[in-house]
């Protein structure tokens, strides 16, 4: 109790301390209040404690906390490490030669141990090792330009050699500036404090370099001293330099060294004229090996051939012709220009890979490549590199830039590397709980009775599987079993159960087969078959599409059965009924009436559809004969269950079961033929035969009123027509309720239940439809109209579709035309304004029933006068009755025209005044801007 109590007390401290985490009534609230808790960057013991806590209650909140201690942990392991490198890179510092590989592998390791290069001290540590580089690479640059500015020294002392004494006399004091310019910088350069660091062979090349140059100088500076001294005595020694010595002896009139000292040539040996032919074969063969290769364009190959040739050439170029030794040079000449080209074109191709190498880092904020991409990019350059590599000279400047690119990119890749070993970690341990918790939950659910949720819980456990993370296939291929052996014991319930409802989904297949062959469908086995496959279906669920497929099998034999009998159906009802075809007669001619666009035929069409509609036959080009007396058929009620007295009457009051006879002189009207109707079990029942008496169809008891129209129709005469038309009504004898005898006269006693109405006659009658109007106290005060409108006998769907939407267009004709003429009266209006006309004036039938005909007076006066009066109140006036919006300019007069109405409250409101109104506008003068607002207030008051 006591540690129940204090582990409440740590929740509740807990629960403060994050700002109500653990009492938030949702997920993504915990994870909220974790954040702003964290924020505050709480301690890592108060993290941990707090995690040790949530991590069994909402694991999505707890990976915030695992995610920050995770951060922190890294952090420590960082600084430990960064305090590692940074004692290497003191040590490094602290060396009075440094190597600038070391330093360079120093930032290399650090990265790929993961240390913070970035923060502090590490970053001042790189900075320092990347300057102090940078001092040793141009300390090396320096002394190669020291060592080749002597080199150029030395050449313009020889140069000038070449020249007059009297040129390098003119130069000397320049040239002995430059070299001790250049003894100064040679010195400054091995005082440096970088000096130690230099490769080796750098302190011997100045060394030499400056020996050299000095050996030269003074070389050069005694023999002009001593051709000046020459020029000047003819009896000193001349310089040692060819030239000036020539110039000298020039000068004293002696002949030259050249001319003195040349000898006569001699005669060169005879060659064996078949060493000469084996030496030619030997410089051929090689020749045509170079020329070959240097036509291929092989770089590396014609390098080969070209030495191989020189060698041949040195053995044997004295034996050779002069016409095979100018092909030679040629071809040595071409080879050269060949090797050349090839070291251009590879550094060509070496410098566009440094410049791809260099960008891999150097793009925009939205175009940052990934690490896997990099790394590809990475691989593809260095292969690349290879192949330039592999066609010419290598180029050690190039490739260091090109290294120091491509480590500089590689850091991206190490990093992702490091998130991408650590992500699948993380997926790998998570795969392996969602196995072992799917073993449990397989276990613990093998009896499952609820298969729908069983299902639901695999399809989840298959998403979450599916959304585990990406691992790599070695990994995927050690755990893929492992899942497919629990999720398949999990799921042996579900399948076992599905094979069997399967079967039983088979047998109700059979049974729905069996029921649609046969020959009268059964509506109730139907449904209660229906009813058993719902009920399979929402207890064991399938696959989608399988159980679709069984679903359209199942259908498919009733759907048949029905599909027959609708056909069975409609073949009854093709045969169309004479007043079907009165309608649609009715209906067409309607049509055409609407397409005439005449109000008064479009009228007088639409009287005539009614009156088809109600049953009563259209008027015939000549009168048909009298019928002989109507005789029951065998399906009609008795004949004189309802006296008639005009035609159309009865039908209208009665419904379809009454009988029709026409009075003499009156066209006949066709006898209603009811549609068939499907009865309770979804049955239609056979039409009755031919006859000028139908019985109504659809009640449940049609064959016993059947019945009792037969056996009435022999006890009761036909009922004789009237000798003179007359106003008529039609006359009730008896009830015509199922179970009653229509032959005999309602009597006081009924079934039970029925109500009686002492003012319907002796005995009264039921009271199902209320007093029928004119008859027996129709006028008395409390009687009840009838209950159902007078709509004619039943129509086919053909013929009641035709005559609603002939109907229906009827309606908008009418309404198009009536605007249309509203429209043209209102121009007329406005235009006899205009002219002061009052000859144009509508007429009262043209304005509608809204304008009087005192009102219209009042406005041909106003228009035949002269104009005269201020429209505006009147306007305004106009605006408020037909309630349209005022002009922004006349707003405040509106609304001090309705506070001053608000004042005169016996005055008549402007709906009530609107004509004179009118008026006072046509009598003051016509105005544009007037008559559009005229225009719109009368638009919506002659509609009213």
């Amino acid at each position: 109790m006591t540690s129940t109590s204090s582990k409440h007390q740590d929740l509740q401290s807990l629960d403060t301390l994050t700002g109500g985490a653990f009492t938030a009534p949702t997920s993504g609230e915990r994870a909220q209040r974790i954040r702003e808790w964290l924020a505050a960057n709480p301690s890592p013991d108060q993290m941990q404690e707090v995690f040790k806590e949530l991590s069994g209650r909402d694991k999505g909140a707890a990976r915030l906390l695992r995610e920050k201690l995770d951060e922190i942990k890294r952090a420590k392991g960082q600084e430990a490490i960064a305090a590692e490198w940074a004692q290497k890179a003191e040590a490094l510092l602290a060396q009075s030669k440094l190597n600038i590989a070391d330093a360079l592998a120093w930032q290399r390791d650090a990265a790929k141990a993961g240390a913070p290069l970035s923060r502090e001290p590490l970053a001042g540590f790189k900075v320092q090792l990347a300057e102090r580089v940078k001092g040793i690479e141009d300390l090396q640059h320096r002394a190669q330009v020291q060592r080749e500015a002597a080199v150029l020294l030395a050449q313009r002392f020889e140069v000038l050699s070449t020249k007059g004494w009297r040129d390098a006399q003119a130069a000397e004091e320049g040239l002995r500036a430059d070299v001790t310019h250049w003894q100064q910088q040679a010195t400054e350069l091995t005082a440096d404090a970088n000096w130690n660091s230099l490769d080796a062979k750098f302190a011997p090349q100045i060394d030499a370099s400056k020996a050299q140059l000095l050996v030269v100088s003074d070389a050069f500076h005694g023999a002009l001293a001593q051709a000046i001294a020459a020029a000047a005595d003819t009896a000193a020694p001349l310089p040692p330099v060819p030239v000036w010595a020539d110039e000298l002896r020039a000068a004293r009139g002696l002949p030259t060294e050249a001319a003195a000292a040349a000898p006569a040539k001699p005669a060169g040996p005879k060659i064996d004229p078949e060493k000469r032919a084996a030496a030619q074969a030997a410089v051929e063969v090689a020749l045509a090996k170079l020329e070959q290769e240097t036509a291929e364009g092989h770089g590396k190959a014609s390098a080969g051939a070209a030495a191989a040739l020189r060698a041949v050439l040195k053995e044997h170029g004295k034996q050779v012709d002069a016409a095979l030794e100018a092909r030679v040079h040629a071809a040595l000449v071409a080879a050269g220009e060949l090797e050349g080209w090839q070291r251009w074109s590879a550094d060509k191709v070496r410098e566009d890979l440094v410049a791809k190498a260099e960008g891999l880092l150097k793009r925009p904020e939205g175009q940052a490549l990934g690490g896997r991409k990099i790394q590809e990019s990475l691989r593809t350059l260095r292969e690349q590199w290879k192949k330039a590599d592999q066609g010419g000279v290598p180029n050690h400047a190039l490739w260091k830039r090109f290294d120091e690119a491509c480590n500089e990119a590689h850091k991206v890749v190490e990093a992702w590397l490091d998130k991408v070993r650590a992500d699948a970690a993380e997926h790998r341990a998570h795969r392996v709980a969602l196995i072992e918790e799917v073993k449990a939950w397989a276990e613990a659910h093998a009896s499952a009775s609820d298969l729908k949720a069983h299902n639901r819980a695999l399809h989840q456990f298959a998403d979450r599987w599916r959304d585990g993370g990406h691992v790599g296939e070695k990994v995927f291929a050690e755990l893929q079993p492992l899942w497919n052996a629990a999720f398949g014991a999990a799921r042996a319930p579900l399948e076992t159960a599905q094979a069997a409802s399967i079967e039983r989904r088979q047998a109700m297949i059979a049974e729905a087969t069996d029921l649609g062959a046969q020959p009268m469908l059964r509506i109730d086995a139907v449904k209660a078959l229906q009813q058993r496959w719902q009920a399979e279906a929402q207890s064991v669920p399938l696959d989608r599409r399988q159980e679709q497929k069984l679903w359209d099998a199942f259908r498919a034999p009733i759907d048949e059965a029905f599909n027959r009998k609708t056909a069975e159906r409609e073949k009854a009802s093709t045969a169309m009924s004479e007043h079907d075809r009165n309608v649609l007669e009715a209906s067409k001619a309607l049509d055409a009436a609407n397409a005439s666009g005449d109000v008064q035929k479009i009228r007088a069409a639409v009287a005539q559809l009614e009156a088809a509609l109600r049953g009563e036959a259209p008027a015939r080009p000549a009168p048909a004969p009298v019928p002989a007396p109507v005789t029951s058929g065998s399906d009609g009620p008795a004949v004189g269950a309802t006296e008639i007295v005009a035609p159309g009457q009865a039908a209208a009051e009665f419904g379809e079961g009454a009988s029709v006879q026409p009075v003499p002189g009156e066209t006949e009207a066709p006898p209603p033929v009811a549609a068939p109707e499907p009865d309770e079990a979804g049955q239609i029942a056979a039409p009755a035969p031919s006859g000028d008496l139908i019985a109504p169809v659809g009640s449940a008891d049609f064959s016993a009123r059947a019945d009792e129209g037969d056996n009435a129709a022999a006890a009761t005469p036909a009922a004789p027509p009237k000798a003179a038309p007359k106003p008529v009504v039609a006359a009730r004898r008896g009830d015509d309720r199922p179970g009653s005898r229509k032959a005999e006269p309602a009597g006081p006693a009924g079934r039970f239940g029925d109500r009686r109405d002492s003012r319907s006659g002796p005995g009264g009658r039921p009271n199902d439809r209320g007093p029928r109007a004119g008859g027996p106290g129709g006028d008395r005060f409390g009687d009840r109209p009838p209950r159902f409108e007078d709509r004619g006998p039943r129509l086919g769907d053909t013929a009641f579709r035709a005559q609603r939407e002939a109907l229906e267009r009827a309606d908008l004709a009418l309404r198009k035309l009536a605007a249309q003429a509203h429209g043209e009266a209102l121009t007329h209006l406005l235009g006899a304004w205009e002219k002061r006309d009052a000859s144009e004036l509508p007429s009262v039938q043209e304005l509608g029933r809204a304008v009087t005909p005192a009102v219209r007076t009042t406005w041909t006066q106003a228009v035949a006068k002269p104009p005269s009066g201020d429209a505006g109140e009147a306007l305004l006036r106009l605006e408020m009755a037909a309630e349209v919006p005022t002009p922004a300019d006349q707003i405040d007069a509106r609304r001090a025209l309705q506070l001053k109405l608000l004042t005169k409250r016996g005055d008549p409101a402007p709906a009530q005044t609107w004509g004179e109104d009118a008026g006072k506008v046509l009598a003051s003068a016509h105005d544009a801007a007037t008559a559009r607002r005229l225009q719109n207030a009368l638009k919506a008051l002659l509609r009213k």
